[in-house]
């Protein structure tokens, strides 16, 4: 309670999702104990503005583990037919970290936007600087937490941004998701996944000469 007090509407905690379960295809989160906040009152003064405190669950109503490609299954990818929603790719569907990963039972903070600092700088370069305790989130958590608080507050996070993630595909290439409105107008909505392709050697030029 005094947590939510002080997080308002960033916090997620298991009454809001209990609210929003049917919308979210997610099981009663009072089915079990609820874990202990773990972040102490005075760090979440600091930062109740900009992050979210939010509760993750570990599966979905029948039971099987709450994954980005469940999620997808239940959201879809056309906004015509459902909004919230996934944008229509499908690259992902057989990577570990879409149909394997999955959120633990306990309480997670992550930021609503992205740092400006940060813009424009590849991750090898954002990670090197990153203080101890923070680090980049992995792409359920942000998915989820989209999902979250667009139903319960009707507010689309990182609505124009792409966010790293700490996954990477199995080619080694990290992973970027958000921007859920094109500010261009020229792709439909939906929650982005995609990768950021490293360079490697088989990349390279073969000339024209001119």
């Amino acid at each position: 309670e005094q947590a939510k007090k002080i997080m308002g509407n960033n916090f997620i905690g298991p009454s809001e999702l209990k609210k929003i379960s049917f919308k979210l295809n997610i099981t009663d989160p009072y089915v079990r104990k609820i874990p202990s906040i773990p972040f102490a009152d005075n760090i979440l003064k600091k930062i109740a503005r900009d992050y979210i405190l939010i509760l993750g669950l570990p599966s979905v109503k029948d039971g099987t583990k709450l994954t980005i490609n469940n999620m997808r299954l239940f959201f879809g990818f056309d906004p015509a037919e459902k909004d919230p929603c996934f944008y229509n790719q499908d690259w992902y569907l057989r990577e570990k970290f879409a149909k394997d990963v999955f959120l633990k039972f306990k309480w997670y903070l992550i930021k609503k936007t992205v740092v400006k600092s940060s813009r424009g700088k590849n991750p090898e370069e954002i990670e090197k600087g990153l203080p101890s305790d923070r680090s980049f989130p992995p792409a359920v958590l942000t998915a989820f937490t989209f999902f979250s608080y667009y139903l319960l507050n009707g507010e689309i996070l990182w609505r124009n941004d792409f966010m790293w993630c700490s996954d990477k595909d199995e080619n080694g290439d990290r992973i970027y998701v958000g921007r859920y409105i094109d500010p261009k107008k020229i792709n439909k909505n939906g929650f982005n996944i995609h990768r950021h392709l490293s360079i490697r050697p088989c990349y390279g030029l073969a000339p024209q000469i001119i």
